[in-house]
């Protein structure tokens, strides 16, 4: 019965904080859509004010209605004026509030790479493009075959949206693994790693052709919950999570990593890929050490 009224409790005063902000950030994502020029970043900061403040709020609410730890560790250093691509294992919804109260107010507010087609999404993508949430043009193998011309056009397209991270901070978020975790897509995969599945090179390759310029470290990131199995959302707003161990270690980004072609060019692919699979196989011994602590 207690963690029943905690975990109504704490999802209200959740979907509260949303209603209450969403207005004001849409307001100002409006604002800025009307704007030309240079006074656009004044409205983005706004925008951003709000959504930082959102995040400040939810682990405000975490911090007084649940007892979760949150172990944070390697973020004394992080900077708000520093750009950073963060790759993290995925396993759970839980992830998204660990990097919150990991990153929150610590780097600047981090976002996802999206397909473009999501800017339509009612509210949602209004309120993305406030946030200055990267739109990348993707186009398939199979329209490139009919469409040869356009090779290299969707990269183009999305540097070019990336520009405005010439002139703010930024920090990328990417989930190598591509899903959440679970023990029969590992198996499915015949993963060589015991905790992680298999990381897709292709999306963090596509990150820093379009703006690896603009990056200066990789925050790489491994989240680890007790027990075996991932928690959900309401084990979180219930209290059921003991601890979470949120561990980041940050890296320099070799510029190699985004001088050549990795569609077209085979060798540079096997050069990304290999950088990939050592930064997994790291992750998944350190994701072992991190759960013996929890035992």
């Amino acid at each position: 019965m207690r963690r029943l009224l905690t975990g109504t409790l704490v999802a209200l005063l959740l979907l509260l904080n949303t209603l209450v902000l969403i207005g004001p950030l849409l307001v100002c994502a409006l604002i800025k859509l009307v704007l030309p020029g240079r006074y656009r970043d004044y409205a983005s900061a706004g925008v951003m004010w709000f959504a930082e403040t959102w995040a400040e709020i939810d682990k405000f609410i975490f911090a007084r209605c649940v007892r979760t730890q949150w172990d944070i560790r390697g973020a004394e250093n992080l900077r708000r004026d520093t750009s950073y691509l963060t790759i993290s294992n995925h396993q759970s919804w839980v992830d998204i509030p660990a990097l919150m109260e990991a990153l929150n107010r610590r780097t600047p507010f981090f976002k996802f790479f999206l397909k473009k087609e999501l800017i339509w999404v009612p509210l949602l993508g209004l309120a993305w493009w406030g946030l200055d949430y990267p739109f990348m043009k993707r186009y398939s193998k199979a329209f490139l075959d009919k469409h040869p011309e356009l090779k290299g056009k969707d990269l183009e397209i999305t540097k070019a949206a990336c520009e405005l991270y010439k002139r703010q901070p930024v920090n990328v978020v990417n989930y190598l693994e591509g899903t959440r975790f679970t023990p029969a897509k590992h198996a499915e995969q015949q993963s060589p790693y015991r905790h992680l599945l298999k990381p897709k090179a292709g999306g963090v390759a596509f990150v820093l052709a379009a703006m690896g310029e603009q990056l200066d470290a990789l925050l790489d990131v491994t989240i680890v919950y007790p027990g075996d199995k991932a928690p959900g959302f309401w084990d979180l707003v219930n209290g059921s999570i003991s601890r979470v161990i949120v561990d980041i270690q940050v890296r320099e980004l070799d510029p190699v990593l985004w001088s050549g072609d990795y569609e077209n060019d085979p060798e540079f692919r096997k050069v990304v890929q290999g950088w990939v699979n050592g930064l997994w196989s790291e992750k998944d011994e350190r994701i072992g050490r991190l759960r013996g602590e929890m035992r």
